[in-house]
């Protein structure tokens, strides 16, 4: 990474002095790294503090005489490699998006010509806020790549998403774009389902589950950024569709196995959904209503369609490699193994969900990894874009495609 250049910009949330462990981590690797304070951060990190760690002047005001005698911003904007805003708020975000540029850190993302990470931090109701899911959309469709949030409690006291992605996150998709990953699936057609599915009761009310789509999504971004065309099946999630992917989004266990169907043939299937095992067998046309007195309506369930199954067993478009996830809450290994043989996939991803596992909806997971009749092998606990780096790793060597 040496000779490598990263224009940090420091917007003004609470998670800003995480950029003081960021810069200490990319100087560590040799990255020369800039960084731009708002007047907001400014009242959260010592301009002193990146100075010292950096090694480089921090700038701060857009109108600084000597910086714009020489066009400042433009020079800022140019010489990186990369620019990286962490952590993005939300009004640095509908800045970006509405092409604003009255503070030196819009501006300069404004000017820029290099590629743009993003990862932002926010109270959990200002990431949901329609606003923000807007300009979240057009910053996705201009290029624009994000990393996070996470979920978890905040600093205000509120639980949801909106925390900012650990440093060591953060560093290793700075890592990839500085050094783009080879592509040894290029040329290969891959499928990843992702998320829950909400089967209905009525048109107000469905069954779902826990999963936030977090692991899925990481796999589909992975094997996109290894080269492989990918389509991305995604039940209902609070999370951006990663770059580089066509993703369609489903509700039901039904529309998602429609939608993986039309997308095959594919070299590569992961399914990595938490598809609802049953559904509402007549799901009502008006709300229920509850009525005093009367008992609560009885509902009765049918098996929802076996999407993993139907892939791995598929009678004319098998894809080379099928790959399972299994979420338990017993005997792992034992509840793993056989789900594959059930299923007839080649691998399975097993992970435990009891309660306080945080694995639904975390930013980390742990993995069994069962291929055949090899024996277990447990991966430590890591984060979920990890998880799925080694995963693409491991189905390039299957497949007989290293990078040389």
């Amino acid at each position: 990474m040496s000779g490598k250049r990263v224009l940090l910009i420091v917007t003004g949330g609470i998670a800003a002095y995480k950029a003081l462990e960021l810069v200490r981590r990319l100087k560590e690797r040799g990255i020369a790294v800039r960084c731009v304070l708002t007047r907001a951060a400014r009242e959260l990190v010592s301009p002193l503090a990146l100075a010292a760690l950096s090694g480089e002047r921090v700038h701060e005001e857009l109108f600084s005489l000597t910086e714009e005698a020489e066009m400042g911003h433009i020079r800022l904007s140019r010489e990186a490699d990369l620019v990286v805003v962490a952590p993005a708020t939300a009004d640095i975000l509908a800045k970006m998006a509405n092409g604003l540029a009255d503070d030196l850190a819009s501006a300069i993302l404004l000017a820029t010509d290099k590629p743009v990470l993003v990862a932002p931090a926010m109270n959990p109701r200002m990431w949901c806020h329609p606003a923000t899911r807007r300009n979240l959309a057009r910053l996705v469709e201009d290029g624009v790549e994000f990393v996070g949030p996470a979920e978890g409690d905040m600093a205000c006291g509120e639980t949801g998403p909106g925390r900012l992605v650990e440093p060591e996150v953060l560093v290793e998709r700075i890592l990839a774009r500085l050094a783009p990953e080879p592509r040894p699936l290029a040329g290969l057609r891959a499928l990843v389902t992702s998320g829950p599915t909400y089967e209905a009761i009525d048109p107000v009310r469905f069954i779902a589950n826990r999963s936030s789509g977090r692991q899925g999504h990481a796999i589909a971004a992975a094997l996109a950024r290894a080269g492989a065309q990918v389509t991305l099946v995604s039940g209902p999630v609070a999370i951006p569709d990663p770059p580089g992917v066509r993703t369609v989004h489903v509700e039901s266990a039904r529309d998602m196995l429609r939608a993986c169907e039309d997308a095959l043939p594919v070299d590569i299937a992961v399914c990595a959904a938490a598809v609802a095992d049953w559904r509402p067998e007549s799901p009502a046309d008006a709300k229920l209503k509850k009525e005093e007195g009367a008992p609560p309506p009885l509902l009765r369930l049918v098996e929802n369609p076996d999407i993993l199954a139907r892939l791995a067993r598929h009678p004319t478009a098998r894809p080379r490699l099928v790959v399972g996830f299994a979420a338990e809450t017993g005997d792992l290994e034992a509840a793993a193994r056989a789900k594959r043989a059930k299923k007839g996939c080649d691998w399975i991803l097993a992970n435990d969900v009891s309660p306080g596992s945080r694995v639904f909806g975390g930013a980390r997971n742990r993995i069994l990894f069962l291929a055949g009749d090899e024996p277990a092998e447990s991966w430590p606990e890591m984060p979920k874009e990890e998880v799925a780096r080694r995963l693409v790793a491991r189905i390039a060597a299957a497949l007989g495609r290293e990078a040389p």
